[in-house]
């Protein structure tokens, strides 16, 4: 059930979705070889459908930039309806998988290759905002990878739109970012008002207004530049998937890939949006599957591109100051009210207005201290964050994130070859209830090495806790605790005092020094015990 009681910051982080995901839609659409349409469709699909099955708090679904370089062949080879045939299947699939708990494989990616990707999208966001703030959009809006369809390159594609600037949307640029960075500072954030009349917004209203005052001058903000929505007869543009070719094995390939790409998409970006959640809320991955799976099979249904949950419309939301799923559910809503009624309006918003609020998105997601933090954990957290983050930023979302996770694997097993079995650790056994005073008391006892695999174990036993119980963590006998777990540990608790979870932890040092991702615990055997390479 979607909550109310944070309407007031809900709603207007919806609008501010709502515009950025506007663009999005119609640039994955027009890439795909889809209609504008069909893009506005997924974008719906995922704001009403997706979010009313979801758990996840902060989460926004729609059509994915990742998905194009399939969807776009698929569409070419079968043609549109029979496509729409394979998204409504892959849909049936991802609910398979949700039941099936295919789920969890999500909770096993490790966090440094989580963290990287989200530096990657911030820098992404922001090399890829460039050309859309000097007014050269020869590359779709939402495009991720590093070789573009316009056969540049993200950093070509920069000097070429340096080159080919237009001052009208670059004056429109500077103005909204002004208007952004002014709205965060005390002389605005004092008055209450701004919590519900956003920074975004006031930008997005200047960009028009900065668009109607250069009609007719040397400053004109051309159509190209503009957001455009279909405006005419929207009910006779709306496909159908065909039932013709339900026989043919091609649309069973199309369906298999997609929901396989898409349920490891929507998987990565749920564990980062969870990692972006200020109250730490951790998403029921199983159940983000088959909410996927439905928001398909809906989509495919009515003419609708496939569906993810994206990380640039999710980290907006967040961004934005969003706090439920009220929000994404609102971006969905204004979707289908505002192209229906008024796309007309909507066509007046510069590109460049938008560029300026992703800026900001993507200089959050991608600020310096991430990096600074990263490096404080040690090497093998470091050198695999980094090493997403250049794979990523060369190739794409889901090449990078899998080379990323090979680099972890890679540091894991180089700095605790010779120790116990990384499969090794935690039994059945290892969590232990009773009651105290009629209270419900938990005690964790951990094992000797908790590494970057056990996380998905640990986060699911962490997730049946009940809300106003105790929960006793012992690590006396630890010697090693990946820093995945570690920051596991430090989420829930962060999470844990919003449903009245007490936390006592038994063993940790409060003053331990982490050397290449590992906590020194209290109760460690000697020195020569311990895992080489890891001290």
């Amino acid at each position: 059930m979607i909550e109310l009681k944070h309407w007031k910051s809900d709603l207007p982080s919806g609008l501010v979705v709502f515009l950025v995901a506007i663009p999005l839609c119609l640039g994955i659409a027009l890439a795909s070889g889809g209609s504008a349409l069909s893009g506005i469709i997924a974008g719906i699909a995922g704001g009403l459908i997706v979010t009313l099955f979801s758990n996840s708090s902060l989460g926004v679904s729609g059509p994915a930039a990742g998905l194009v370089a399939i969807v776009a062949p698929a569409i070419t080879k079968l043609g549109f309806e029979n496509f729409l045939l394979a998204v409504v299947l892959s849909g049936v699939i991802q609910l398979v998988l949700g039941f099936l708990r295919a789920g969890t494989i999500g909770y096993y990616f490790p966090t440094a290759v989580i963290k990287g990707m989200l530096v990657a999208i911030g820098l992404i966001i922001f090399l890829k905002q460039i050309p859309h703030a000097l007014g050269d959009d020869q590359d779709y809006e939402g495009d991720l990878a590093f070789e573009q369809h316009d056969g540049h390159n993200t950093f070509t594609e920069i000097l070429d739109a340096v080159q080919h600037f237009s001052m009208g949307p670059l004056i429109v640029t500077l103005v909204c970012l002004a208007i952004l960075i002014v709205w965060q500072t005390k002389l605005i954030s004092r008055f209450s008002w701004s919590n519900i009349i956003q920074g975004p917004l006031v930008a997005v209203l200047a960009g028009i207004g900065l668009n109607l005052a250069f009609k007719e001058t040397s400053l004109m903000i051309s159509e190209d530049h503009l957001v455009t929505l279909p405006t005419e007869k929207l009910l006779d543009q709306i496909k159908f998937p065909s039932l013709e070719m339900i026989g043919n094995s091609a649309i069973y390939v199309t369906a298999l890939t997609l929901a396989i790409v898409a349920s490891i998409e929507s998987l990565l970006c749920a564990e980062a949006t969870d990692k972006l959640d200020p109250q730490r809320r951790q998403t029921d991955l199983n159940q983000e599957l088959k909410a996927q799976g439905i928001g398909n099979i809906v989509s495919g249904m009515v003419g609708g591109l496939p569906v993810t949950q994206v990380i640039v419309r999710s980290s907006t939301n967040i961004q934005s100051g969003g706090k439920t799923r009220l929000a994404s559910f609102f971006h969905g809503f204004l979707l289908i009210v505002c192209v229906a009624a008024i796309p007309m309006y909507l066509n007046m918003i510069p590109l460049a207005s938008l560029a300026a609020i992703l800026f900001v998105v993507g200089y959050k997601l991608a600020h310096p201290k991430k990096f600074a933090t990263m490096f404080k954990h040690g090497w093998t957290q470091f050198l695999p964050f980094i090493i997403t983050i250049v794979a990523i930023l060369a190739t794409d979302l889901l090449i990078g994130i899998g080379i990323g996770l090979v680099a972890s694997v890679f540091f894991v097993l180089k700095n605790n070859l010779g120790g116990s079995s990384i499969l090794s650790g935690l039994k059945e056994e290892w969590v232990e209830s009773s009651e105290v005073n009629g209270k419900k008391v938990y005690k964790m006892l951990l094992p000797e090495r908790l590494f970057f695999i056990s996380k998905g174990y640990v986060q699911t036993q962490l997730a049946e806790l009940e809300p106003d119980s105790k929960v006793v963590i012992d690590a006396t006998k630890s010697i090693y605790i990946d820093q995945d777990v570690v920051d596991l540990l430090d989420d829930f608790e962060t999470n844990a005092q919003f449903n009245n979870i007490e936390i006592e932890k038994i063993g940790f040092k409060s003053d331990s020094k982490r050397q290449d991702s590992e906590t020194s615990l209290d109760g460690a055997k000697s020195e020569s015990d311990k895992i080489e390479g890891g001290s």
